[in-house]
């Protein structure tokens, strides 16, 4: 996310001295990616951010595969999984590569005690029920129903909720997660084409700085395992920063759908890109206008890569007895298109009032154990006429 952002108070020069009121120092931290050749932010703390008091446990969360080769259409009932308490425990994975984790998540805390930090990967939570704060050690972002929170890997934050009443959809990538590069010129500025822009990204705002010394729990996921750490000051003891590596913020329905004479091909839809994955938002939109246009999607294979859907909200034109918060996966190899009657049913019709994540990805995904419990059988068999 190419663009510059500063809170709170820093220095006129970098890696210089930056005394605070009671003339010690500030404890500068670069805090980077691609090995100082990616983006970055510089942190100015309170405390050093190194003084850990012990590392207290480990818990394995990788997720359990159950389906590891698939050559078949699935449909999984989100709105199925179990809700739990705890923030973590209520994160759910259904599919997974080594690229790419994706999640359900209800969790009903309104805050936990904890603070968490995801080393393995960038996550994109979108957010389907419920609204709150998510609350980082570079600031705090208001986030609400249809809200893609985009947290750059090695964050550390919390979420507190207005109430128990939460839905999420989670992307975990092992890749950085970007705007898509063709809606940006050479300085990373989004274009005027784009479907959206910079004013449609909202950034943090209002620093939290706690001096504050004792007992920290900090969960940290790394390379699958889930440690609990115990630090000695409190992590959101940042006075200042400044950088382009930080949390950010963008509404679904801030997303502006490209239209045409006939169907757009699904790249029209591109809100996040990677070089393993894209997440792709399909909105309310005016449906095509050619006088003989057929709205519908037409049959088409993903012989490159395996195409999900998470339905959110409204009518879903090329689907049926699609409900909010199914899940579908259509895998590379093998065609796929609209339902029984809905290639039919959209001749004449003016819009659309979908609202949906698509996320295709370019290796195969791998079902886990969860999935399984949730899934629709015989979806592959829902085209038959």
């Amino acid at each position: 996310m190419p663009r510059y952002h500063q809170l709170g108070n820093i220095p006129h020069k970098r890696h210089t001295v930056f005394k605070k009121k009671d003339g010690n120092i500030h404890f500068e931290q670069l805090f980077g990616t691609i090995g100082f050749d990616g983006m970055s932010s510089l942190l100015y703390h309170l405390h050093p951010p190194t003084m850990v008091n012990e590392i207290l446990s480990k818990k394995d969360v990788t997720p359990k595969v159950a389906v590891k080769k698939n050559m078949q259409m699935r449909a999984l009932k989100g709105f199925d999984v179990p809700s739990f308490h705890d923030l973590l425990d209520s994160r759910i994975p259904v599919l997974t590569n080594n690229d790419v984790t994706l999640l359900l998540a209800r969790p009903k805390n309104k805050s936990e005690k904890y603070f968490y930090k995801n080393v393995d990967a960038d996550e994109v939570i979108f957010i389907h029920e419920g609204s709150g704060t998510l609350k980082s050690l570079l600031g705090n972002i208001e986030f609400s129903y249809g809200d893609y929170l985009v947290i750059p890997r090695g964050m550390i934050y919390k979420m507190e909720f207005k109430d128990s009443k939460n839905r999420h959809f989670i992307t975990e990538s092992t890749h950085p997660i970007y705007t898509p590069k063709r809606y940006r010129n050479w300085f990373g500025q989004l274009l005027e084409h784009s479907p959206f822009c910079e004013r449609d990204l909202r950034v943090p705002t209002h620093l939290e700085t706690h001096d504050e010394k004792g007992e920290f729990i900090i969960k940290i996921k790394k390379e699958g395992i889930l440690y609990e750490y115990s630090y000695a000051s409190h992590p959101f003891d940042v006075a200042g920063w400044d950088g382009y590596n930080y949390p950010y913020a963008f509404s679904i329905h801030d997303f502006e759908p490209i239209t045409g004479r006939v169907h757009q091909p699904p790249p029209v839809h591109q809100t996040f890109e990677t070089p393993a994955f894209v997440i792709c938002s399909f909105c309310p939109r005016i449906y095509d206008y050619h006088p003989q246009a057929i709205p519908a999607p037409y049959n088409h294979s993903n012989i490159d890569s395996d195409e999900v859907l998470y339905y959110v909200d409204g009518d879903f034109m090329s689907r049926n007895d699609i409900s909010k918060g199914q899940i579908t996966l259509h895998p590379a190899g093998i065609p796929h298109g609209p339902h029984p009657g809905a290639y039919e049913r959209s001749i004449g019709k003016k819009e659309t009032l979908e609202l949906a994540v698509m996320v295709d990805t370019f290796k195969p995904l791998q079902l886990t154990e969860q999935a399984l419990n949730i899934e629709v059988k015989n979806y592959y068999k829902s085209w038959i006429h």
